[in-house]
């Protein structure tokens, strides 16, 4: 088949990747002049990275085992049930367009589109939170977060042995959360994630922005038979944390199972993340309720499963 893919961020070249393989004739039209330019991205990503990108594994920076909550009277342990890596966004990307070209597929890039692509048998949407697919079909906008990131050029965070910590620290408040990532030999990446309109630098005078993205937060997928949506254009980020490169390749996996029936993978997309993100906003709510209510019933050590919660 002939299939254009709209957005040329990690979902978009996976697909273009995996699909090439399977010999059809893929075509992604990326809006700026350069893969992972300008990657707003802590670029913490679980070990499943390696389920679907087995070379990323050469890109890894740091790794990341725990990380430490501080409510206002008690901090919290959290190990994870898979370690995290950290992984450049930006060379993540180019080495996927890299994989996608040798398999066959076409990248153009600075390519600003004003119109559903013509002439194409399938459709894919995973051009961002700002998608201009899922628009141009008349779909309900997700709800938004915003994140913001800043790196400090202080040295990095190291433990005893001199070594990158191996561990993030979180502080939350009532619209978000606050945090510090050590990012390997490099430096210190400080960032918040807020709901928007209810930033508030007061509590978060260390961060001096230096990069914003909104984030965002829902599922959004078209009932059409030939075009479809991925990824943050579907709304598919963990609402606790906001982080989308996992979530979005389980689904663009799943599109992979089903195409080119978009039907069917729509009504696969719906069984699989729906309970995920109920459960996780439930979880996510009763937490900080109970942060910052009765924090005592918290144990100080716990693990959690990395991507799903559940």
């Amino acid at each position: 088949m002939k299939i254009a893919i709209v957005g040329g961020g990690i979902n978009g070249l996976y697909l273009a990747w995996k699909l090439s393989e399977k010999n059809h004739d893929v075509s992604v039209f990326e809006r700026k002049n350069q893969i992972g330019d300008n990657i707003v991205c802590s670029g913490l990503f679980s070990e499943r990275i390696l389920n679907f990108i087995p070379r990323s594994q050469n890109l890894v920076k740091n790794r990341i085992n725990y990380v430490l909550i501080h409510f206002p009277k008690k901090t919290i342990r959290v190990h994870f049930s898979k370690d995290f890596f950290l992984i450049e966004h930006s060379r993540l990307d180019q080495l996927v367009a890299e994989l996608a070209q040798k398999s066959g597929a076409k990248i153009f890039l600075g390519q600003n589109i004003s119109q559903i692509p013509e002439n194409f048998d399938r459709i894919i949407g995973c051009d961002g939170a700002n998608s201009f697919v899922r628009r141009s079909l008349g779909l309900k906008e997700p709800k938004y977060k915003l994140g913001f990131l800043s790196l400090t050029e202080a040295r990095p965070l190291q433990n005893c042995r001199g070594r990158a910590s191996n561990f993030v620290e979180v502080w939350p408040d009532k619209t978000g959360f606050s945090w510090k990532i050590p990012k390997g030999g490099e430096n210190t990446e400080y960032g918040a994630i807020k709901e928007l309109g209810s930033f508030d630098f007061k509590g978060t005078e260390f961060l001096k922005v230096n990069k914003a993205k909104i984030i965002p937060q829902g599922l959004i997928i078209p009932n059409h038979s030939s075009i479809t949506l991925c990824g943050d254009a579907a709304g598919l980020t963990k609402p606790w944390s906001g982080g989308g490169v996992i979530w979005g390749l389980f689904a663009a996996d799943i599109l992979l199972k089903t195409f080119p029936d978009f039907k069917k993978y729509r009504k696969l997309i719906i069984k699989f993340f729906l309970p995920k993100i109920i459960i996780s906003k439930l979880g996510r709510k009763s937490i900080y309720f109970i942060g910052f209510k009765i924090p005592w019933l918290l144990p100080k050590n716990s693990r959690i499963e990395s991507d799903f919660l559940l």
